[in-house]
């Protein structure tokens, strides 16, 4: 099922696929019959459309999300995230079931990619709205660079993805919100606000099987995790931090402001 949607080239229909295989899923643990855990082989990279073009990082344009084009390709590539993230939450179930898991590791990226479908279709929705789609501008490259470097390491693609790729959306979300607050647009408000509420649930996935990992080998998860990042991901994490959203997905400050590239706010008692 995982690899069947990672290799679905059209976003459309690669959510469809997404949606239908995580109803199978749910249905069958109702029932009390979960679904097999197999083996399979994923792509090295998933299907893609012919559109949008995909650039190096440096040379997708860049536009005031102040104006009308700017929201657009504000939200053009919130929609192109959203696909990724798709393909990254089949990707880690189909990639590492070599790794004995509970069934709860794979109810919770099943449910993830069941979300990011809806999330990208939400926010294609939006696009539509306003006269544009999915493919209609340049698009980042680089975004599966944390899939292909984790590819062999399940504690590095928990560390990464959800506890550093996507709380790094609950520390921008607000303000994207924001942007569309002024602009009036209240359908891209709501399609957001529901990204903002399920993604912290996102990161609260990885942190959990993070921490259950570290368990099971006997780690120490904040020294792993901050290893694991120095590791993986390139560059130091950016604040503001959404300190708030961060602790109730389960990442206390210490995960991650030893690794930010400048020193914490000082706080008075």
């Amino acid at each position: 099922m995982a690899v069947e949607v990672l290799s679905t080239a059209d976003g459309r229909a690669k959510t469809a696929l997404s949606h239908k295989h995580a109803a199978a899923w749910f249905a069958a643990r109702e029932a009390g019959t979960p679904l097999e855990i197999g083996a399979a082989t994923p792509p090295d990279f998933p299907a893609r459309p012919d559109r949008p073009e995909l650039l190096d990082p440096r040379d997708v344009p860049k536009r005031k999300p102040g104006s009308p084009d700017g929201r657009r390709a504000l939200l053009h590539a919130v929609a192109h995230i959203e696909l990724n993230a798709v393909d990254l939450h089949w990707d880690i179930i189909a990639r590492f079931s070599d790794v004995k898991m509970p069934l709860g590791f794979y109810d919770d990226w099943v449910k993830a990619a069941d979300e990011e479908s809806k999330h990208f279709n939400l926010v294609c929705d939006c696009l539509e709205a306003q006269d544009s789609q999915y493919g209609a501008l340049p698009a980042h490259a680089g975004m599966w660079r944390a899939a292909s470097d984790t590819a062999d390491d399940i504690m590095g693609r928990l560390a990464v993805v959800p506890m550093v790729l996507e709380a790094r959306g609950l520390d921008v979300t607000p303000g994207m919100i924001e942007v569309f607050r002024k602009a009036g647009d209240r359908g891209t408000i709501e399609a957001l606000e529901v990204i903002y509420s399920e993604e912290v649930g996102h990161v609260a996935y990885g942190s959990k099987w993070f921490h259950f990992l570290c368990g099971r080998h006997e780690l120490d998860p904040k020294d792993t995790f901050h290893a694991l990042v120095r590791k993986y991901f390139h560059g130091p994490l950016k604040p503001p931090f959404n300190e708030e959203k961060r602790a109730e997905a389960g990442l206390p400050p210490d995960f991650y402001w030893p690794l930010a590239d400048r020193l914490p706010p000082s706080r008075t008692s």
